[in-house]
């Protein structure tokens, strides 16, 4: 790999999930070495508007865990941001299916923030919006959880 590239993270309206989980990505791949420290993870929704404010409860169960994204406004997803990405990474299987049919030609780079787990595991990050903060804290959780296995998904994946 000679160029980091870039990685977008979607979710529906990139302000709860997407955020939270590009925050966690990034901090994961700025404690491994070159090219992926360099690696420039970026959130969008497939549904969003520009502008919005993160949610209040996903600014808070990352802080909890010592990352800030108060300063996070969404963006929605464009055919230039999937062209540009060395990977994309939605949230569910039905984000997945809107990027497919949106973008021309779909992208053959796009997995789901879970994809590799285990197989026993659920694959697919539900959406906390209107949620407590433990359902915050709980999807941050499933989140942290699938970092080492994309972590060396990304390693093999941006080396080709």
């Amino acid at each position: 790999m000679t160029e980091p590239g870039i990685i977008i993270v979607v979710c529906t309206a990139n302000i709860c999930r997407s955020p939270m989980a590009a925050a966690l990505l990034q901090h994961a791949l700025a404690a491994q070495p070159e090219p992926l420290r360099s690696v420039k993870i970026i959130s969008a929704g497939v549904a969003a508007r520009a502008g919005d404010s993160v949610s209040a409860n996903s600014v808070l169960a990352l802080k909890k865990v010592g990352l800030d994204i108060s300063k996070h406004t969404s963006r929605p997803l464009t055919q230039k941001m999937i062209d540009e990405a060395s990977l994309i990474l939605g949230m569910t299987e039905s984000h997945r299916a809107m990027i497919q049919l949106q973008a021309e030609p779909p992208p053959k780079n796009l997995f789901l923030f879970r994809e590799f787990m285990p197989p026993r595991g659920d694959k697919q990050i539900g959406d906390p919006f209107g949620g407590s903060l433990k359902l915050y804290e709980s999807t941050r959780d499933e989140m942290v959880e699938a970092i080492p296995s994309l972590v060396e998904f990304i390693k093999t994946h941006l080396a080709k």
